[in-house]
């Protein structure tokens, strides 16, 4: 197990290391950020008095060692639209993210893992018809479609709901109603096809033949089988859930992390920018290890 898990530490630094060279050339994606912060209105003077001021005139790879350790210590300074601490606004922006994305996680898997167990149970009948029937339609509807869908009806039609914003419980309703039957689809297929495969297994055979409950065999011998693969598909999507909530937090008015990119791209803020792609990455790359980790975990055989 030790042997594995620094195998998948050491990748994940790797990719976290190829993450921040991503991040960091961000800042040179427009060509001089010198001249891009300097204005139409700046002259030749001004560009220099600012890369002069930002260490831009250094070499290329003194200034990303300088940034890559701001950026172990969460320093990512100031934004050039609020001139507020970056850090700080990424934070704040990421608690309502990760807020929505965590229930409809949550949300998704219960409901994924429970209907994918019923349709394997019912196999080629009317429930597991039923089931895939759910799965094609969550798969193939845009997430926008559904808000909107989502909006019209109860909220324009029958005011149920909140149609925008996040200051109560409420108004979280259906942003995460929304992001949870976009996830749904993945887990629940992979819940089915590990189910239906595991109980077709001489083990449930045999534990059904020594009189063992249906319910014992289903919940306690077939679905921790089942459930392995589940584990790093959930931890996958919770990772593109987060980076995914753009369209959901735009239709929704919600200021989250999805909101503040666009923000960031529109205005042409590099530093909050850098500091987004950094986080959203790292999430995910936390979250596929993490799923690794608990596979092998599980699984002894899982570690290779």
């Amino acid at each position: 197990m030790l042997a594995f898990l620094l195998k998948r530490v050491m990748s994940a630094a790797l990719l976290v290391l190829f993450i921040s060279l991503v991040s960091f050339a961000l800042v040179f994606a427009a060509g001089d950020p010198a001249i891009s912060l300097a204005g139409q209105a700046g002259s030749a003077a001004d560009a220099e008095k600012i890369r002069d001021a930002l260490g831009l005139d250094r070499p290329v790879y003194r200034q990303y060692l300088e940034w890559a350790a701001r950026a172990l210590r969460g320093e990512f300074g100031n934004s050039l639209r609020y001139d507020q601490p970056v850090a700080r606004m990424v934070v704040d922006s990421f608690k309502i993210t990760f807020l929505i994305g965590a229930c409809a996680m949550a949300l998704s898997v219960s409901l994924a893992i429970a209907l994918g167990v019923l349709a394997a149970r019912h196999r080629g009948g009317l429930i597991d018809r039923a089931v895939l029937l759910l799965s094609v339609t969550a798969q193939s509807m845009p997430s926008f479609c559904l808000a909107l869908l989502g909006i019209i009806i109860l909220s324009v039609e029958f005011p149920l709901l909140p149609s925008s914003g996040a200051d109560t419980w409420r108004h979280l309703v259906l942003p995460v109603a929304v992001l949870a039957f976009y996830a749904l689809p993945a887990v629940l297929r992979l819940t089915r096809a590990g189910m239906v495969e595991t109980l077709s297994q001489d083990f449930i055979r045999t534990s059904r033949a020594m009189g063992i409950g249906e319910h014992r065999i289903l919940y306690t011998y077939a679905l921790r089988n089942a459930l392995l693969p589940v584990v790093v598909v959930a931890a996958a999507q919770f990772g593109y859930m987060l980076s995914g909530s753009i369209v959901i937090e735009s239709v929704f008015a919600i200021y989250g992390a999805g909101r503040l990119s666009i923000d960031s791209v529109l205005g042409g803020d590099l530093p909050v920018l850098q500091a987004l792609v950094l986080g959203f990455s790292l999430i995910y790359v936390v979250l596929t290890l993490l799923g690794d980790l608990a596979v092998a975990w599980l699984d002894p055989r899982a570690r290779g």
